[in-house]
């Protein structure tokens, strides 16, 4: 199997982002609001639908999950939608459905029931908005130009996830308020968004209808991006709750918050060496960071919690844009849709790590080894990656033999 390699230019991160056209500057602008909004709300929904709706925490985590699979799994509509009428046209779509997710946690104060309302409102919206803003952030770049941009994509993400639940905190004892912030924020951004100029479509860009939506696959970036969200929620998901008593609450939030700011900086100062990198490369880079992450976990300190919150977050660095980078380069559909794709492999991907690593962290936890549930994962992020690879090119290799390759 032939895995691909591209040149790019060097330069620094700085005359990268000098070179960002107003529109893409824009984008990342937005892209960085949205997330600082919905992770100023999000770590406190749980408490939320448990205070207004009386809901067990398990009905919370129902309701919530399935939340989640609105969020990742609407992208492929999304995208379709994305193709047929256009990045600006649905991002301005989206902000609308936000504006109005966000009136609905206001209203829900009254009426309980908005709220959950509001909440799947929101997560249609952000199934809309994420494949439509990244697909138009490198709507027109040369092959050379897209690792600076997906990069610079992810960073001010990132740093909208590190921030918003900073913000959030100012609000834990007036949700309200925070709330009534967050429909004005959207409502702005709604206007600003309509002044976006509306992209030129490309005459050879291929639009499939929406039951081949997932024509054009790029099917190992896919499964990777699956495997590597499958690994990373272990430590998402988990490790807050191997966190108390062995480290101060205070200290694990900076962490974690240091966790994302790490991604935003490193991506953008690695984005053109991943860019040339041979996947198998990148694959062995990026999961040895996780298996040392997980590994260092099982100190139950400080210092090794620090050391494996910096681990994972270099190998997710590597990791993450490498697997959106292939995928751009392996398939022929739109941006918008291969960032749908890989948006639904990190839903299954994510899926699955509930399904799984919580019955194996419950049994752990049983048996009293509980930083055995580390040594476990690191094994996965070990072995998992070169069997996915074996099979990928066992099946690959009748096809080529049909096809006389």
């Amino acid at each position: 199997m032939t895995f691909t390699r591209r040149g790019a230019p060097g330069g620094s991160v700085l005359s990268g982002v000098r070179s960002f056209t107003g529109t893409q500057r824009a984008l990342l602008g937005s892209g960085f609001l949205v997330n600082l909004i919905s992770f100023s709300v999000y770590p406190y929904l749980a408490v939320l639908l448990r205070d207004r709706m009386s809901l067990s925490m398990g009905q919370v985590g129902v309701v919530l999950g399935l939340a989640t699979f609105v969020q990742f799994a609407g992208g492929v509509p999304g995208a379709a939608l994305a193709e047929r009428i256009g990045f600006q046209r649905c991002l301005l779509i989206s902000m609308v459905l936000q504006t109005l997710g966000s009136l609905g946690f206001v209203v829900g104060g009254a009426w309980p029931a908005v709220t959950i309302a509001a909440l799947f409102l929101r997560s249609a919206a952000t199934a809309l908005y994420s494949p439509s803003v990244r697909g138009y952030t490198v709507h027109g770049a040369s092959e050379t130009e897209r690792p600076r941009l997906v990069a610079a994509s992810y960073a001010t993400g990132n740093v909208g996830v590190a921030l918003g639940p900073v913000v959030g905190s100012l609000f834990i004892h007036e949700p309200g308020g925070m709330f009534v912030a967050a429909t004005v924020l959207h409502a702005l951004m709604t206007v600003g968004h309509v002044f976006l100029p509306r992209e030129s479509r490309d005459e050879h860009e291929v639009v499939e209808p929406l039951r081949r939506a997932l024509r054009g696959l790029a099917v190992l970036p896919f499964a990777v991006t699956a495997l590597t969200l499958y690994l990373h929620m272990h430590f998402y998901q988990y490790l807050s709750s191997y966190a108390e008593d062995r480290v101060p609450t205070v200290f694990y939030g900076a962490a974690m918050m240091g966790y994302s700011l790490v991604l935003a900086v490193l991506q953008p100062l690695i984005a053109d060496r991943i860019e040339q990198m041979r996947y198998t490369r990148a694959m062995a880079l990026g999961f040895g960071g996780l298996a040392v992450g997980m590994i260092a976990f099982t100190g139950g300190n400080e210092v090794a919690f620090a050391v494996g919150i910096l681990a994972i977050g270099a190998g997710n660095s590597v990791l993450l844009l490498k697997n959106v980078l292939e995928a751009l380069a392996r398939s022929k559909r739109s941006p918008a849709v291969v960032f749908s794709h890989q948006r639904l492999a990190e839903g299954i991907g994510a899926f699955l790590s509930g399904l799984v690593g919580g019955g194996l962290y419950y049994q752990f936890e049983t048996a009293g080894q509980l930083p055995g549930f580390w040594v476990a994962v690191a094994a996965q992020c070990v072995l998992i990656p070169p069997a996915l690879l074996l099979v990928y090119r066992r099946f690959r290799r009748p096809q080529r033999e049909r096809t006389g390759s």
